[in-house]
């Protein structure tokens, strides 16, 4: 009996049993393409396909900007895994530890605290290791109060309504001081997530500014840092230099070779002597390995990733493989030795597609292939109708990067659902004007109810902060 979708203990084993640690990118994608080359064998029982994730859905994460903007629905960034990965078992939970001596995987389920039976133990017989990465804080003061990350779905929806409402508030307050640090918004990191966020909500805000009768948009101050002296290294030195001219062109501060020294108090304290109230920070500076590799007995390098050959199996151990943000690929492309490839998505999906590939060959007895992939270019999105892209040497800016930034996209997105929901809201969005609306109070859906229920009157919208105080009190319990 294999774990079923409530994550009972698997049973019996099949002869070959292929454990899957992750639903992102190289776990989702890897899993579907074992599901079509094992076919026969899935059906027959030879074989069992197993995922492992906390989610049950792949974050397709380039969207999250244009989520955030309300351009695409939440729903649609998102792929559920039970749809898409009908042939193998799905097991919502955290991977706590992996012993690839005894070839197993402890595993903690919604279930665990409540039945009272403890963590799962789930056998394998070949182990994919794709748990992805997580976001890459700082000991900065203040940061872990008053900090908004950007790489989960529910963190960009959350900073929209968040950004909203801090509209509300500077246009209800009669404190200059509060209105000055709800209309400041200071993003932390020049790279992807950083940079597209900032823009596509810059561009949203600026477009809600005219409901309010009292906000304009240059009484918004839009404020990115970065530590290096360059954004969006990945698009080539002369693309970086012009979406810095296109954001500065635009009203927003953008702070090179500066960092953040403190957030303390709501004041965002930057390393050349600038201080800005704010309410808002959002922190994007990069991420590092999840933490569950720190809970294997597999090598790891000095950044913490899985040890790696060229065929994505885990080195020195058999039967393990690896890909993706947790991994240190060999980029065989490169002249200088010793460099691997970058984690990044165009990498990863790649990269699953070779490493399913060679667990097939290895479950026939075939020899495994090298990953050997050239780096294709970059796209980046500046807001509506703007970007920058560096595609196989050549650059592109504005609205065909813009566009091209979009079909790229558009065509990486997994199955043709997706492709054809995120298409029929783009042409929707071309045809009306853009949502304005903050729903944060889905966030505590039982909040009203809880304060009827005890005869309470309501007290009133509550004072926003950042995430860890911008919430109702919590009258639940």
């Amino acid at each position: 009996m294999a774990p079923d979708s409530r994550g009972t203990p698997p049973g019996t084993r099949p002869s070959a049993r292929i454990l899957v640690v992750g639903g992102g990118y190289v776990g989702m994608y890897t899993a579907l393409r074992l599901q079509r080359k094992l076919r026969q064998r899935l059906r027959s029982g030879e074989a069992e396909i197993v995922v492992v994730t906390p989610d049950p859905y792949m974050t397709y994460q380039p969207f999250l900007p244009e989520a955030a903007a309300g351009s695409i629905s939440p729903r649609h960034v998102v792929v559920p895994l039970r749809r898409v990965l009908k042939n193998c078992t799905i097991v919502i939970g955290e991977a706590e530890r992996v012993d690839h001596a005894k070839r197993t995987v402890t595993v903690t389920t919604l279930a665990t605290g409540e039945d009272g039976t403890g963590a799962l133990e789930i056998p394998y017989d070949e182990l994919v290791l794709a748990p992805g990465s997580v976001s890459r804080t700082l000991p900065v003061p203040g940061l872990a109060d008053f900090g908004i990350g950007f790489k989960t779905v529910e963190e960009a929806i959350g900073l929209r309504n968040h950004v909203i409402e801090q509209m509300d508030i500077a246009s209800a307050t009669r404190d200059p001081a509060i209105r000055d640090a709800a209309l400041t918004f200071v993003f932390v990191g020049g790279g992807y997530a950083g940079v597209e966020a900032l823009a596509e909500l810059e561009d949203m805000a600026r477009y809600t500014s005219r409901y309010y009768h009292n906000i304009k948009p240059s009484d918004l101050r839009w404020i990115l840092v970065e530590a290096t002296g360059r954004i969006l290294p990945e698009v080539g030195e002369a693309m970086g230099k012009y979406a810095v001219r296109e954001l500065r062109g635009r009203n927003i501060d953008v702070r090179l070779d500066t960092r953040l020294d403190s957030c303390e108090g709501r004041v965002a304290v930057l390393s050349d002597g600038a201080r800005f109230p704010t309410r808002t920070l959002v922190w994007t500076a990069g991420v590092k390995p999840a933490p569950i590799l720190a809970a294997t007995d597999l090598p790891l390098t000095e950044r913490g990733r899985i040890r790696c050959t060229a065929t994505l199996s885990v080195d020195g151990a058999e039967h393990a493989w690896a890909a993706g943000d947790a991994a240190a690929v060999p980029d065989l492309t490169s002249s200088e030795p010793g460099t691997e490839t970058a984690p990044n998505a165009q990498h990863a999906v790649r990269q699953a597609k070779v490493l399913a590939d060679n667990i097939v060959a290895t479950l026939a007895g075939r020899p495994a292939q090298d990953y050997r992939h050239s780096y294709a270019g970059s796209v980046a999105s500046l807001g509506l109708h703007k970007g920058v892209a560096h595609v196989y040497g050549r650059k592109l800016k504005g609205y065909p990067a813009w566009l091209m930034h979009r079909v790229y996209h558009l065509s990486r997105v997994p199955t043709f659902n997706r492709k054809a929901r995120v298409l029929a809201e783009w042409t929707l969005a071309g045809l009306f004007k853009r949502e304005i609306v903050s729903l944060g109070s889905l966030e505590h859906p039982r909040a009203e109810f809880a304060l009827a229920a005890r005869g309470l009157v309501h007290p009133g919208p509550p004072e926003q902060t950042p995430p860890k105080d911008d919430r109702p009190p919590d009258t639940s319990r």
